[in-house]
């Protein structure tokens, strides 16, 4: 009959599918075709309790693009191999990467609490994931059993520093930079952070990254700490400084950009070259130190 409305269609069986459970027909449609795949998937079948070969099919499905499967792998793993700590240490990788840090982080401390490891990589982790979710007190002590590893690594230093640093701590902080730059004199982010932890005398702050760059770039990377700390007239005078050393400086107009958007403010570009205004400052600098 004409005006009467059509009974409803029934919903087809692919709208009900879960996201999980299309994720794993894609990822069995993809597996067809993918040599490498299929071959660890027969392999696993057939040595069930092969770690290796466990841990290298996790690694390609998360590689693959298929966090959910990885992560049913590591628990499947995890149950199989209750001890293992790269199990643990990729199911907490693999949190970590889909926003659950603090799930990822407790699974991890509760487990490197009944399981030590020997090896520093698990306790810089858990060390890195507490500083994300602002749990800086037991972040430090992670790093700190890192360091107590291995106090030879560069990156466990500098985790460290940056941790002292987020707690308002600048001279510990200052100490393990220096330590992280002594055992690896090239690396640009402990030399970064060293300057952010003498920003309290921004005169040292400056003339250390100068002497790793040059004054524009000394003076912009000044300015971004300032702006990072919401003091926008004293990161204006640094953008002046280093605009007048090089007006093209691109770090240096981005972060002319930012601090307008933030205070509201024109972004001014200065005329004048700044060179001598540097050649003063470091004479008097050279002056106070004695050189």
């Amino acid at each position: 009959m004409s005006g009467l409305p059509s009974p409803p269609k029934a919903e087809s069986s692919s709208k009900r599918t879960t996201a999980f459970e299309q994720q794993i027909q894609n990822a069995k449609d993809a597996g067809e075709g993918d040599y490498v795949l299929r071959s660890l998937r027969e392999k696993m079948a057939a040595e069930p309790d092969d770690l290796a070969v466990r841990l290298e099919l996790i690694d390609h499905y998360t590689r693959a693009g298929y966090p959910e499967l990885a992560l049913e792998h590591c628990r499947l793993a995890a149950t199989r191999f209750p001890e293992s700590a790269a199990v643990q240490l990729s199911m907490a990788k693999l949190l970590r990467g889909m926003k659950m840090t603090r799930e990822a982080a407790l699974g991890l401390g509760v487990f490197l609490a009944a399981h030590p490891q020997k090896s520093p990589d698990f306790e810089s982790w858990l060390g890195i994931m507490r500083d994300e979710l602002g749990d800086w007190a037991e972040g430090e002590k992670s790093h700190r059993a890192a360091l107590a590893l291995d106090g030879g690594v560069d990156s466990l230093h500098n985790n460290l520093g940056y941790n002292l640093l987020m707690q308002g701590r600048p001279q510990e902080a200052a100490a393990e930079f220096r330590e992280a730059l002594r055992l690896r004199p090239n690396s640009e982010v402990a030399r970064n952070n060293l300057g952010m932890a003498m920003a309290a005398t921004p005169q040292d702050a400056v003339l250390h990254w100068q002497s790793v760059s040059d004054p524009a770039t000394a003076h912009s990377n000044m300015a971004a700490l300032l702006i990072k700390q919401k003091r926008y007239a004293e990161a204006r005078k640094e953008l002046d400084l280093a605009l007048g050393y090089n007006k093209n400086h691109s770090a240096a107009l981005n972060n002319l950009r930012l601090v307008s958007e933030l205070d509201g403010k024109p972004a001014v570009i200065p005329l004048k070259p700044a060179q001598n205004r540097w050649s003063k400052f470091r004479s008097k600098v050279a002056k106070i130190v004695g050189g």
